[in-house]
């Protein structure tokens, strides 16, 4: 199983990102593809998950109404459209999958994980 994320890049205060990750080797479509990052110094932390059934979606508290997530189920991939970055948004991105029918936010949760991308805001 592969996950691999690409997009990420150093950009501006208020500027957008697309982040995609493409899922391969995988013996089922996940139900639940999700996004977390981790900061520097700081734990690793959920953004964003869809699920595959009905395409409902959850995001944290501190990316709602500028991060969009979406999913292309026959092609296993899952991207994050970011807009509005702030500094605090810079982080590497991980994406990762899940086959639990409910949207969750811990890491222990997912089955599978990416090795990340690093998006980095400056002010």
């Amino acid at each position: 199983v592969q996950l691999v994320e690409s997009g990420g890049e150093l950009v501006q205060a208020g500027d957008s990102l697309r982040l995609s990750c493409a899922a391969s080797g995988l013996t089922f479509s996940p139900l639940v593809m999700g996004w977390f990052r981790q900061a520097p110094v700081k734990e690793r932390e959920f953004v964003s998950a869809i699920s595959r059934i009905g395409g409902a979606a959850r995001y944290a508290d501190s990316v709602k109404g500028r991060f969009t997530i979406s999913r292309d189920n026959a092609k296993n991939m899952v991207y994050l459209q970011m807009n509005s970055l702030r500094p605090e948004d810079t982080a590497i991105y991980y994406c990762a999958v899940s086959n639990r029918y409910d949207i969750k936010t811990a890491l222990n949760d997912y089955e599978y994980w990416g090795q990340g991308t690093q998006v980095t805001v400056s002010s």
